[in-house]
């Protein structure tokens, strides 16, 4: 029995620590306006995120960080003032015998190259002039602000590179990545059936067009559709969200744990580094809406993305409350069973199609004022009177869609 406890205990202390995001890099060359992409859907324990706004290095620059850091010290995506933009996706198939101990610093690497890298050469000097071990084992997808493109997947000792602007490497001028690196054991690591759904998410835009901004971060992120299963969660709505209609769901790109969904923008040749984007979905993807952010110089963001007093962002907050409505409630199935009926439905009254409407109203605000900064140029006060906008309307208009006092 002690041995069995021992197994037990190992097999539920490596499913804990396994992260399952959904990446995507994605070149110039391969989007509908020339703007180089970062995706990621984050997944992890830590479902309460937040903004922060980091100004102590050579860069100035906005992170994606868990509200439970209290003192900034990871950050799991975001772009600085040069133009610089990372995330990165957990990998389990690159240290092989490798039995170092160290480890789970991706956040901190991450925060160290938000602070001091302009370009995809900065990135690759840090990685190889850090000392070893890093105590990453991940794949770091990044851009910037000339058209740099790439995956860089990271062990404690090295690293491989797959410029996205290569086409030998990118023939499409697009990469994906999960939990697996390419450079890694065969057949080792997770995520195959993700990255399956997500190739065929793109390739499908790709071929009819190209990838959009919209597309990446409201498609892919949202997508119910399972690759293995061939199963689409949304071809047959139940009828009324009373209706319960549970649904075994592991492997879509959406999880329980996703705690996030981020694409990052970049700038065109002659464009201004400061119209770098941050399209942003703080908690479910499925029970929050978009809302797009700028570095301006005093840092300010929208208070609904920021800690409050009690260290939850608003948005990510009430997101939440909003998920719970479409998972069990019984303590042994509540990650794996999905109740559609909560989040779509004949009547339109799901979670997702009732944001839908808030959401449309801030992409039609967006649209207007980026398109008028793209034409002339970013201004400041402008993003702020925008910011200012987000924190008296979107949480309002949740609540009252939702009935929420």
């Amino acid at each position: 029995m002690k041995r069995f406890n021992s197994t037990l205990s190992l097999i539920l202390a490596i499913a804990v620590n396994i992260w399952p995001c959904t990446t995507a890099v994605i070149s110039g060359k391969a989007t509908d306006d020339g703007r180089p992409l970062l995706l990621k859907n984050r997944d992890s324990d830590a479902l309460q995120n937040k903004l922060v706004y980091f100004s102590q290095g050579k860069f100035k620059f906005i992170g994606l960080v868990n509200s439970a850091d209290k003192e900034n010290k990871e950050v799991w995506c975001g772009f600085n003032s040069a133009g610089f933009g990372i995330m990165n996706s957990a990998s389990y198939n690159l240290k092989g015998n490798d039995t170092t101990k160290l480890s789970d610093q991706e956040g901190k690497l991450m925060k160290l190259a938000l602070e001091s890298c302009a370009t995809l050469e900065d990135f690759e000097t840090m990685l190889e002039s850090l000392p070893k071990p890093l105590g990453v084992e991940a794949n770091f997808g990044v851009i910037d602000a000339i058209g740099g493109a790439a995956y860089y997947e990271t062990s404690n000792y090295k690293f491989v590179k797959y410029d996205v602007n290569d086409p030998n490497v990118a023939p499409d001028g697009y990469l994906i990545r999960t939990n697996y690196s390419f450079s890694g054991e065969e057949n080792k690591g997770y995520g195959y059936i993700r990255y399956k759904t997500a190739a065929s998410l793109l390739a499908d835009k790709f071929n009819n067009g190209k990838i959009s901004s919209e597309f990446l971060i409201n498609d892919v992120p949202r997508c119910l559709i399972h690759s293995f299963t061939g199963t689409d969660l949304t071809k047959v709505l139940p009828k009324s969200e009373k209706d319960n209609n549970y649904v075994f769901f592991r492997d879509y790109i959406p999880r329980y744990l996703t705690s996030a969904a981020v694409v990052i923008q970049g700038i065109k040749k002659d464009e201004k580094v400061n119209l770098t984007t941050m399209w942003t979905i703080l908690g479910f993807p499925l029970s929050s809406v978009i809302i797009p952010l700028w570095l301006i110089d005093d840092g300010a963001l929208p208070e609904i993305m920021q800690a409050n007093e009690s260290n939850f962002a608003p948005l990510c907050d009430l997101a939440l409350k909003l998920k719970d409505r479409a998972f069990s409630f019984q303590n042994d199935a509540r990650e794996n069973y999905l109740n559609v009926a909560a989040l779509f439905n004949q009547e339109n009254t799901g979670v997702y199609q009732k944001l839908a409407a808030v959401e449309k109203k801030i992409l039609y605000e967006v649209n207007t004022r980026l398109t008028k900064w793209r034409e002339t140029e970013l201004v400041g006060n402008e993003v702020k009177e925008f910011y200012a906008w987000i924190d008296s309307f979107v949480i309002n208009e949740i609540k009252k869609q939702f009935d929420i006092n």
